[in-house]
This record gives C-alpha cells, sequence and structure tokens, in this order.
C-alpha cells in the first residue's frame, strides 16, 4: 500500500520524538489530520514557541520565558538550599512534589566520558561563581543513580565540599506502595542505608 507522501513525512517526523514509534506516530498524524485547521494551527504555534519564546535562565538555566525564570524571580524561594539536577525536566518533576522550597541549577547532563561528555561541557563553572556571588548554605545533588549520575555526583561533592558548603543527595529507596519483595537488591540496600528516625 502506497502512502501519500506529506502523510509518510509527518510520520516520519514524529517517530523522531522519544518514546514515538512508527505505529504511534501514524496514529497522531492522522489525529492531526481528522482535526479542523483551528486545532492544528494551535498545535503548530505551541510548537513553534517551544523555540521561539522559551529560553534558559541566565542564573539557575532552568526553562524560562524572560531572564530569570519563576523560581528564581520568586522572593518566598530559600535560595540559600540549591538543588542541582540535570535536566529542567527534573526541575518540573520535583516543582509537582510541593516538597522543596530553594533554589535550582540545571547542568544541562552529566558527565559521561564515554560519550565525550566533559565537566566544560556542564554548567560547573555557573555553578561554582554562584557560590562567590550567592549565601548558598547546602547543596542538594538530585541526579539520576546511574552510572554518570554517580559520578557526576562524586565528582561535584569533591568540588564543593572545600569550599564549606553542606552537599547532600536525594534519599533512595522504596517508591511509596512499592513491595520490598519486588525490589532490586541495591535498592533495598539504599533504603536500610539511607533510612531516617521516626
Amino acid at each position: 500500500m502506497q502512502i501519500a507522501e506529506p502523510l509518510l513525512t509527518a510520520i516520519e517526523e514524529l517517530s523522531k520524538l522519544p518514546g514515538i514509534g512508527k505505529k504511534t506516530a501514524q496514529r497522531l498524524a492522522l489525529f492531526i489530520l481528522k482535526n479542523d485547521e483551528s486545532a492544528v494551527a494551535s498545535l503548530i504555534k505551541a510548537i513553534g514557541d517551544l523555540k521561539t519564546k522559551l529560553r534558559f535562565c541566565s542564573r539557575c538555566f532552568n526553562l524560562s520565558t524572560e531572564e530569570l525564570c519563576e523560581i528564581c524571580k520568586n522572593p518566598k524561594r530559600d535560595n540559600s538550599i540549591l538543588c542541582v539536577v540535570e535536566e529542567a525536566s527534573d526541575v518540573i518533576a520535583i516543582e509537582k512534589t510541593h516538597e522543596y522550597s530553594g533554589g535550582y541549577h540545571v547542568l544541562g547532563g552529566v558527565l559521561s566520558p564515554l560519550t565525550g561528555v566533559g565537566p566544560d561541557a556542564l554548567k560547573i563553572k555557573e555553578l561554582l561563581k554562584r557560590f562567590h556571588e550567592e549565601d548558598i548554605k547546602e547543596i542538594i545533588l538530585a541526579l539520576n543513580p546511574d552510572t554518570e549520575g554517580e559520578t557526576t555526583t562524586l565528582y561535584l561533592a569533591k568540588l564543593i565540599k572545600p569550599l564549606g558548603i553542606k552537599v547532600t543527595r536525594i534519599a533512595r529507596g522504596l517508591p511509596v506502595g512499592g513491595d520490598l519483595e519486588f525490589a532490586d537488591e541495591a535498592t533495598i540496600g539504599r533504603a536500610v542505608l539511607g533510612r531516617i528516625s521516626i
């Protein structure tokens, strides 16, 4: 069966998105095709606005529409605590919990010697500069618990500790509602080591 070229092109482009396979891309393309022109125009505008209206905050490198993001501009945030994360998506995940009220610093990735990502490719210099310009008392390292995240965590801790700033990391362990019998040994081990008083 031959597919019309505009549909085929749309499927090809949509399938380049993360987590979108050919079948899902085809469903999305057909959904867009069936929608009225105003809905499609709104989608096109929203996608275009991502590239033209968003930028990185000049202070923390979170996504923003202005020079400083809403978090950095908020006077109610405790800027003496910085949570260091890999990507802006991590800021969104932490903010959804409503449990953290400090500032952030987005590295823009993690150290990965195998793929050629070294300290100069990340926003590490900018983080160290913030220590001299701001009154930061604690750094929370909230990086993914994979090899690259662990390497980056250790690297940052080694850089920051001599500055006399408290360095912590987010706790890891069992998810709420999780069963011990289904958790892997490393997760159970970290949950036991990271235990807290009741």
